[in-house]
């Protein structure tokens, strides 16, 4: 058990911290760590139907900003391994890992204003220093210390036992978990609001209410919704590209083969009306 232990540890540091030191955001995902842990564990076959229920679970949770509901990441490195040591299907996996998605997200919000967060003053003086070879050392040594405090979780988690872990969720008070589930559903709209508060720009803001019409009003799937996405930045790029092109063989023309052609159309338009 130390041995799966310290695998499920490593596989939670290097996925779910190496996609925040990488920026590859799919690393962490359900998709990749449950096959990688099946793998490692030696039973990829559940470790592919475990990532792929997860992932159909945790498929719109992207968390930015003020968006964030869960961490799907540690959720499906624990609900894998209990699987894989339970002999057991989906059908266990998925009540293990959403409440540790829940939980996991506020662990890993704690590390960041706990460990993280004390060193923003000393990264604001290494920068007016110039110091920017102790940026790099403070930025990777305090990425590895958060990790390697997360990974811990599943450390203890898989040593314990499944039966242990389950018996920790179940002891914290229901209201708790009813409120970090109503929270959930309502940072997304908060995370929504405070980007579209950056990005909003009255030229695209008629796309955003073509969107909310075709979504509230006309149920339109999601998939269709993102087709025409593409076709209508599609388009606008298109013509964006034709006008810089015309723009750019205006001022391409001399000034006084401009003012010819000027002068030779309007004799032309003359000549027409005659």
């Amino acid at each position: 058990m130390l041995l799966e232990a310290i695998i499920v540890a490593v596989v939670v540091f290097l996925t779910v911290g190496g996609q925040e030191l990488l920026g590859f955001t799919m690393l962490g995902r359900p998709i990749v760590i449950g096959p990688l842990l099946g793998l490692l564990l030696g039973d990829i076959q559940t470790g592919l139907l475990v990532g792929a229920a997860l992932e159909t679970i945790f498929m719109g949770v992207v968390n930015i900003g003020g968006a964030s509901s869960a961490e799907p990441g540690l959720a499906t490195a624990l609900a894998t391994a209990f699987a894989i040591n339970m002999n057991a299907g989906v059908e266990v996996a998925i009540p293990i890992a959403v409440p540790l998605g829940i939980i996991g997200l506020q662990v890993k919000t704690l590390l960041y204003v706990g460990v993280v967060g004390p060193f923003a003053v000393k990264f604001d003086n290494m920068a007016q220093e110039g110091n920017s070879k102790g940026i790099a050392k403070l930025h990777f040594g305090l990425w590895a210390l958060q990790w390697f405090i997360y990974s811990l979780i599943p450390f203890f988690a898989i040593l314990f036992g499944s039966n242990a872990t389950q018996r920790v969720l179940e002891q914290i008070p229901e209201v708790i978990v009813h409120g970090l589930s109503i929270a959930g559903n309502l940072l997304p709209a908060v995370g929504m609001a405070m980007l579209l508060k950056i990005l909003w720009d009255d030229k695209v803001a008629v796309y955003y209410f073509l969107g909310f019409v075709l979504i509230a009003y006309f149920q339109t799937p999601l998939i269709a919704v993102a087709v025409l996405a593409v076709i209508i930045a599609v388009v606008s790029a298109s013509r964006d590209l034709d006008l810089k092109q015309i723009k750019q063989q205006l001022t391409s023309v001399p000034k006084g083969v401009a003012t010819m052609s000027k002068n030779k159309a309007d004799q032309e338009l003359d000549e027409f009306f005659k």
